[in-house]
């Protein structure tokens, strides 16, 4: 029996020449008519125009650790900058009277966690990001297995999850979906923790005693996998139109219902919303991986002990970038970004080696930004052009067409064509970042985790000089940094 393939994404490609974007090739192109005209009129000056016009094309077009080497040389300078100014470094100040001072580092300092009931007699979290706006809520899930399941149930599952991601093109309102699966050690106390809070003391004695022996026989040593879904929303772009705070804190629970009932049929159940004290304890162990044993015993045995009402408990102590790795607390963590999806059609399992859990605390993120439905096509048929365009400059200028550029053109002509049958477009990226407690052991989990995303198909990218940034974004907080490029955040 064949295995069904799955594929159709395509990296976003601009008319330009030799890899440059549109703005670039003008610039390119005005630059050398600006050479041609000066070696009319004064050819002398020509000899001192030559050499900054070189040492531009080389910076542009020289390509050094995924990027350009103008980009990697911007990158290395504001870091290097940065570090000379000191915000490369935090440091909580415990004994400080500061409303502030235990904020989270970085980029996610202007982040606050709300608490919003959710219409169930419970509660959850939602982080708001006061410089933006949006207000980030978070779903648990666990994904079903598609080792034993039919081959029919997997269509099912991808082709539903394909119609929950077109539906957000209708909903301007949701900024962009995170999905992100983390794998950490567990050392077995939170199978204890976990059953001991679920156990009701009214429960016949025979039914506790078997429990806790089944408690007693699990592995001492053992894996956590959690998988969640962070759904970033635009309080402004609401049809309500909300005046307050809490009035857009209704709206995001609101939609958020929604979104949780149509996520059944992809191959997930639905635990809940995060709580603000899931969140905290989330974010406060990917800083100080060593107290995770401490915090899922606070979780589920005593969770009115975690401050939820700020970031006092979550924060690190101190944190440091630096332009290769990030140090924080007791963890030491590498993350990177995704430089390239798989160029041809994969399995329903090709994400399986990048996702096993190891000895390290791994955290892979997918990132979803919708297109509008209304603009979709337009965009399509724009990269169609683009890539038809790149082919037939290929043919006059080489006089032959690469078979890239015509598997890029193929992929460009059928993700138009597929839009006109109704599939919705997104923008896709890739986080992942690994963190140790030994810094010896560093390098391993880099080459382990690299080797398997190589195994996956997938090129990772090391995020040079945005070591933080790449790390805030596996946490559910609503961090997107391609956003944040756009906006000249980032």
């Amino acid at each position: 029996m064949t295995q069904r393939m799955y594929g159709g994404w395509r990296r976003q490609r601009s008319i330009g020449l030799f890899g440059l974007g549109f703005g670039a090739t003008m610039f390119l192109f005005g630059s050398v008519v600006v050479m041609m005209l000066t070696a009319f009129l004064a050819p002398s000056v020509v000899l001192y125009m030559l050499p900054p016009f070189v040492v531009f094309l080389a910076m542009a077009l020289i390509p050094v650790q995924g990027d350009s080497l103008a980009v990697f040389v911007l990158i290395r300078t504001r870091w290097w900058w940065a570090r000379v100014r000191g915000r490369t470094k935090y440091r909580a100040g415990v004994m400080v009277e500061h409303p502030r001072a235990f904020q989270l580092p970085g980029i996610l300092a202007p982040i606050v966690l709300l608490s919003a009931e959710d219409g169930k007699g419970g509660r959850y979290g939602i982080t708001w990001n006061r410089r933006l706006g949006h207000m980030t809520a978070t779903i648990n899930v666990s994904s079903n297995s598609v080792w034993l399941a039919e081959a029919g149930d997997v269509d099912t599952w991808v082709a539903n999850w394909h119609n929950w991601l077109a539906s957000f093109g209708f909903m301007p309102w949701v900024s962009w979906v995170a999905v992100t699966v983390e794998t950490a050690p567990d050392p077995g106390s939170t199978l204890t923790d976990e059953v001991g809070s679920a156990v009701s003391p009214d429960a016949p004695e025979a039914a506790r005693r078997i429990i806790g022996e089944l408690v007693e026989l699990a592995p001492s040593v053992s894996a956590r996998v959690e998988t969640r879904i962070s759904i970033t929303f635009d309080p402004r772009k609401f049809p309500s139109h909300p005046k307050t705070r809490l009035e857009a804190v209704a709206e995001v629970g609101h939609h958020l219902s929604q979104v949780e009932n149509s996520l059944s049929g992809c191959g997930v159940s639905v635990h809940g919303r995060a709580t603000p004290e899931h969140l905290v304890a989330m974010v406060r162990t990917a800083y100080d991986p060593a107290i995770r044993g401490q915090m899922n015993w606070a979780r589920f045995v005593a969770p009115d002990d975690i401050k939820s009402d700020d970031w006092s408990d979550a924060g690190p102590i101190s944190a440091e970038v630096m332009h290769d790795r990030y140090v924080h607390d007791s963890g030491t963590s590498v993350a990177w970004v995704w430089q390239e999806a798989p160029r041809t059609h994969v399995t329903s399992t090709v994400l399986a080696q990048l996702l096993v859990p190891t000895r390290w605390t791994k955290r892979m993120t997918l990132m979803f930004r919708p297109w509008p439905a209304a603009a979709a096509a337009r965009v399509l048929e724009h990269q169609r052009s683009a890539a038809q365009y790149k082919s037939e400059l290929s043919y006059r200028v080489r006089h032959q067409v690469s078979a890239r550029d015509r598997q890029d053109e193929a992929y460009a002509q059928q993700a138009a064509r597929e839009e006109t049958m109704g599939a919705g477009l997104v923008q896709m990226s890739m986080y992942a970042s690994v963190t140790v407690e030994d810094p010896e052991e560093l390098d391993q989990a880099k080459s382990h985790t690299e080797s398997a995303a190589e195994t996956s198909r997938i090129r990772l990218r090391r995020a040079w000089g945005s070591q933080d940034v790449a790390f805030a974004t596996t946490l559910p907080l609503g961090i997107c940094p391609p956003f944040l490029v756009q906006r000249g955040m980032g």
